[in-house]
């Protein structure tokens, strides 16, 4: 059974950190590309950042470039995403999801899991407030 697991939310003053992470079993995530999504209340779910599965190469939303890091270590299983210089408008539950590429389906609206590729977390809140 593969799940996917994030952690490392919580609660962050403006100009803050933290680091999210993205637990996999069942799977092995190198083999494939990890996504980090959040979704605001009231707002549609937005791709956040991506990790590539041949080459880890990363991509980033702009208004996140420079303040998100993401990165992948295969010891560990995991993919992680350090934010630094919070916002309040970073607030959100951030979710992680894999899939066969960046920009993939799940970068484009796919919700759910195909039983192949695409496999979500169940979530993580971020809160940036004072």
């Amino acid at each position: 059974q593969v799940q996917l697991v994030e952690s490392g939310g919580g609660l962050v003053q403006p100009g803050g950190s933290l680091r999210l992470s993205c637990a996999a079993s069942g799977i092995t995530l190198d083999y494939y590309a990890v996504n980090w999504f959040r979704q605001a209340p009231g707002k549609e779910r937005e791709g956040v950042s991506c990790i590539s599965s041949s080459d880890d190469r990363t991509y980033y939303v702009d208004h996140v470039k420079g303040r998100f890091t993401i990165s992948r270590d295969n010891g560990k299983n995991a993919v992680y995403l350090q934010m630094n210089n919070l916002q309040p408008d970073d607030t959100a539950v951030y979710y992680c999801a894999t899939d066969r590429t960046c920009y993939g389906s799940a970068w484009y609206g796919y919700k759910g899991s195909d039983g192949n590729y695409i496999y979500w977390g169940q979530g993580t809140q971020v809160t940036v407030s004072s």
